[in-house]
């Protein structure tokens, strides 16, 4: 049997239990003949033998990686999307203001922003930035949504753990203002005192006896 003309499926509607549903009506696939199919297979096996052997002439070629052998010089393409990260200036400075649009803009709430309000300055500083990888669908919303450019998704492709738990984790390992704010104040003692080191695994995760949806908490075990 040959293949149905994309071009020749036409669009109409059908009443289905006295409801009128769209449908497409597809034309039956027309019999090219013993001939013709038996030449279509043997040209499509030629094409894959083909490049096997292309492979085998010309190694360099391939583009299968022999991971994990290769494990030390991996180098994986720029849009792949790994582990999220926060973004920071060449100062160590975060770029993240808390605006929380990528947590608003997160499908299905893999995003977690805790901030607090500095009664002096008015503004937001960043509390925990809690990602939740084990329900995240790497759809890169939350990276294209951003305003200040200030996550990114990186090339560290391994992931896997024993415990699910371990995939929801803080992001920022330092808690304060941002890399603005923190520029503004000159004195380096100060400065310092405003930032707050953070723990991977602080805060409400489920490894701090947090109880998330799918993920039970460490004190549960």
């Amino acid at each position: 049997m040959g293949l149905v003309n994309l071009k020749n499926i036409k669009r109409a509607k059908q009443d289905f239990g006295g409801r009128e549903v769209a449908v497409a009506i597809s034309p039956r696939p027309v019999d090219t003949g013993l001939a013709t199919t038996v030449w279509q297979t043997i040209k499509s096996l030629l094409t894959g033998m083909g490049i096997t052997m292309n492979y085998l002439r010309r190694p360099s070629t391939v583009v299968t990686q022999q991971y994990p052998e290769n494990r030390e010089t991996l180098q994986m393409f720029d849009r792949f999307r790994g582990q999220l990260k926060l973004v920071y200036e060449e100062d160590g400075g975060r770029l993240c203001n808390c605006c929380q649009i990528c947590e608003n803009s997160c499908p299905n709430g893999s995003i977690k922003i805790q901030w607090t309000k500095n009664p002096e300055t008015k503004k937001k500083e960043l509390e925990r930035w809690i990602w939740r990888m084990d329900s995240c669908t790497f759809c890169n919303t939350c990276v294209q949504v951003c305003p200040t450019s200030s996550i990114t998704f990186g090339n560290d492709f391994e992931s896997a753990v024993y415990d699910r738990r371990l995939l929801v984790y803080t992001l920022n390992d330092m808690s304060g203002p941002d890399g603005k704010s923190l520029a503004k104040i000159e004195d380096p003692a100060e400065r310092e005192k405003a930032m707050r080191k953070m723990d991977r695994y602080s805060g409400p995760v489920p490894l701090s006896g947090t109880s998330l949806p799918g993920n039970p908490s460490g004190k549960e075990g």
